[in-house]
């Protein structure tokens, strides 16, 4: 235990990121300053927002900075500790990077966790974790459904994605989920029980805003966005007087080299008096509890699948996160580091 491997960013990528963007070396642990914790990372949790980090553009955090390790949310156990409050072995949840140690001082999304509180320690990085609440606080707080309302989610087979669906379901509203290919969109109506699925590939934005009106034929009440450009186009089309969109994700433009889409179809919010907010799960950290307490409740009563993508080893950090942008992975996309 005296060096750490770090996945570190060495280019700034173009486009969708390449090896050559990034290099895994070993470097010296340092010592720990009073208040500090060496956590042992099991697990990062690999989030479409990681790409956004990496370009040296204004965010709501500051972009990884070059020679530096990948920010990610890791999980892992404390193995040395100067803070009085977190014993040695405790499980550790926090914002720190793809490395095999973090140093971290407790405080804000850093925190100790009760494993045996989850069936499963990696279910803080997805249900019990910022994907849950993502989509807890988005739907609820933002997105406002009401029962018997229509919900709209683009990327609904994603991590966010899948448990919004469920969430509207709980809450009493028809749902319509857009996701790619045939075998997503299977799982939409077989696994997470929304009421409609409509594979987006190979539509036009025509195309697809006729497949969302056969879906919703009574209109759109609320828009959950994870992917934006012509997918929102489309649903901003059939949205209803006094509609919701929570705007989670722009995906379909992260790796875009021509620069952001951007809505066509924004006039449709002026038509239909409707409101789009965004939606940074940052904001909810101290309802946090509030969230998970819900999400648990209706994890135990049956009433949530959660599915989690786990690939091993941070030397396939790269292609682990590319399987976000391919649609290659099968629930929330987790690198086991450990």
């Amino acid at each position: 235990m005296t060096h750490n491997r770090r996945f570190t960013l060495v280019r700034r990528p173009q486009g969708t990121p390449v090896a050559e963007d990034f290099a895994l070396v070993s470097e010296p642990l340092p010592d720990l300053a009073e208040g500090e914790v060496l956590v042992r990372n099991a697990y990062a949790s690999l989030d479409p927002a990681i790409r956004g980090w990496l370009d040296d553009a204004p965010s709501y955090l500051p972009p990884v900075r070059l020679g530096d390790p990948v920010r990610a949310t890791t999980i892992g156990r404390a193995v040395r500790s100067r803070d009085p409050a977190i014993a040695e072995g405790q499980w550790m949840l926090g914002l720190n990077a793809i490395e095999e140690y973090s140093v971290a001082r407790p405080g804000g999304f850093t925190a100790p966790v009760d494993a045996s509180a989850a069936p499963s320690v990696t279910n803080f990085l997805s249900v019990f974790g910022a994907v849950g609440m993502t989509a807890y606080f988005g739907l609820i707080e933002v997105g406002r459904p009401q029962a018997g309302e229509t919900v709209l989610v683009s990327g609904a087979a994603g991590a966010v994605g899948s448990l919004v669906g469920q969430i509207a379901k709980r809450l009493g509203c028809r749902t319509v989920g857009i996701a790619g290919g045939p075998d997503k969109c299977r799982r939409l109506i077989e696994d997470y029980g929304y009421d409609a699925a409509i594979d987006y590939r190979g539509r036009s934005v025509e195309a697809l805003a006729a497949e969302i009106g056969k879906a919703a034929p009574d209109g759109v009440d609320v828009i959950f966005e994870n992917v934006g450009g012509d997918i929102l186009d489309a649903g901003l089309l059939h949205i209803n007087r006094f509609a919701r969109i929570a705007l989670c994700g722009l995906i379909a433009e992260y790796n875009s080299v021509t620069g952001p889409v951007g809505a066509r179809n924004l006039w449709q919010l002026i038509v239909k008096t409707a409101r789009i907010e965004g939606l940074l799960v940052s904001n909810y950290i101290p309802r946090f509890p509030e969230g998970a307490a819900a999400m648990g409740k209706w994890l135990a009563e049956g009433g949530l699948r959660v599915d989690e993508h786990i690939d091993e080893g941070i030397e396939n950090a790269l292609p682990a996160f590319l399987r976000l942008f391919e649609g290659s992975n099968e629930g929330k996309m987790i690198l086991k580091l450990d």
